[in-house]
């Protein structure tokens, strides 16, 4: 399901909607239809200084299913 953003045009209001495909959307503040979609720019994924680390802590559960415990 992909995020929309939406400006209604009746009252105002900015907000974000999950939809489906063939999904009527309504403004949740005033429930108008009458609403404007704008194009989303995706997020860009964070970095880190530091590396990942290799190894997990041998206290915790496994990380996943690619765990090197596993």
């Amino acid at each position: 399901m992909p995020l929309y953003e939406y400006t209604c045009r009746e009252c105002e209001h900015s907000f974000e909607a999950l939809v489906s495909e063939g999904e009527e959307v309504e403004c949740p503040e005033c429930h108008s239809d009458r609403l404007e979609r704008h194009w989303s720019l995706p997020a860009r994924p964070r970095t880190t200084s530091q590396p990942l680390p290799l190894n997990c802590p041998p206290d915790l559960p496994p990380c996943g299913p690619g765990c090197c415990r596993l």
